[in-house]
């Protein structure tokens, strides 16, 4: 296929369909970055509502940059993958104290922010600078793959490299960034995962997958490691109506975030006799109330299986445990699981 038709058959079904997005509409670096950030791993119909709060509350990367990082999660707070928040934090200080709050305007200048690896640098490049790079997502990924009829896996090093060069082989010189959003949303909304349109696509006669009914073949991913199990058991201790909590400091997932007192298990046991065998818990067995409600909270290569147990006591741990009232655990930053347990207990 002639690359300029690609570029300009699919430009042409974008200005035709292409969905109205705030951040379409603007050459600010600082708005498509932080679109961009959002998106990773995230659905538009998902992370508009967290983009319009944080544009809201954080106009400017100086403003983001400014604020405490505990604000941040906690406005982040339900999109998971938190090192993208604490990263997004980072970045907007380095723009501010590196670049003087002006984002660098070429590819390779900016992958070296924090948090900003190949496909976010060509995203801002070419939509705020119409820089000549491709952006390579999962959509571009598919529809290259389905219509060029690429089997290399697309997580694997040689695969990225070798749909990267591709997609820069394909993008137009004119208008790079138009292109880049057409390919993207051709892949969103048109030839999607399941059910493509293939009977109204334009590229279906000469679309590989199309002609040859690959379509749920293409493209090729790796099998993925299976998730791995992990048992948490929670320990709430209440003071009236205030909780005992902890900000998660070590190195593992939800770092920064709030959460109870916690005991992991390598497998389902009984919560009893986990305090029975724990030297600060084993004071509290009569207090105990083990919720016969239990959690389960699936992440990217994690299952986490939750037990909460309440108990009415007004001891502190440690230091780092401390009593917060309502009103001041509805301002922290917490994980998704936290949040059901406390929407569960009308909290």
């Amino acid at each position: 296929m002639d690359k300029r038709y690609f570029s300009d058959k699919v430009v042409e079904w974008y200005e035709q369909n292409k969905r109205d997005l705030p951040w379409r509409t603007t050459r600010d670096p600082y708005r498509i970055w932080l679109s961009e950030i959002i998106l990773q791993q995230t659905r538009v119909v998902q992370g508009l509502p967290y983009y319009l709060r944080f544009i809201e509350k954080f106009p400017t990367v100086r403003a983001l940059a400014s604020a405490a990082e505990q604000d941040v999660l906690r406005l982040w707070q339900g999109l998971g993958y938190y090192t993208r928040a604490r990263n997004l934090h980072k970045c907007a200080r380095e723009v501010v104290t590196r670049y003087n709050g002006v984002f660098p305007n070429t590819f390779e200048e900016l992958k070296k922010l924090p948090g900003i690896g190949d496909y976010t640098a060509a995203a801002i490049a070419s939509f705020a600078y119409q820089e000549k790079v491709a952006v390579v997502d999962g959509n571009v990924f598919r529809v290259l793959a389905r219509i060029f009829g690429v089997d290399k896996e697309i997580n694997s090093p040689e695969g990225k490299k070798y749909f990267a060069t591709l997609a820069n082989e394909l993008i137009s010189s004119k208008n790079p960034d138009l292109h880049n959003q057409a390919v993207m949303e051709f892949g969103a909304l048109f030839c999607t995962p399941v059910s493509p349109s293939c009977d109204q696509c334009g590229f279906s006669k000469t679309c590989f997958a199309s002609q040859k009914n690959l379509q749920a073949s293409l493209p090729v991913k790796a099998k993925a490691k299976a998730a791995r199990p992990r048992y948490f058991y929670y320990f709430v201790f209440r003071k009236g109506k205030s909780l005992l909590m902890k900000k998660r400091d070590e190195k593992d997932i939800w770092h920064g975030l709030y959460d109870f007192y916690l005991v992991e298990k390598t497998k389902s046991t009984d919560a009893i006799k986990i305090m029975k065998e724990n030297a600060w818990l084993k004071d509290f067995v009569k207090e105990a109330r083990v919720s016969s409600k239990k959690y389960k909270h699936v992440l990217s290569h994690q299952i986490i299986h939750a037990t909460f147990i309440s108990i009415e006591h007004d001891k502190q741990a440690s230091k780092a445990l401390k009593f917060y009232t309502p009103k001041q655990i509805a301002a922290l930053p917490k994980p998704v699981l936290i949040t059901r347990f406390l929407e569960d207990e009308e909290y």
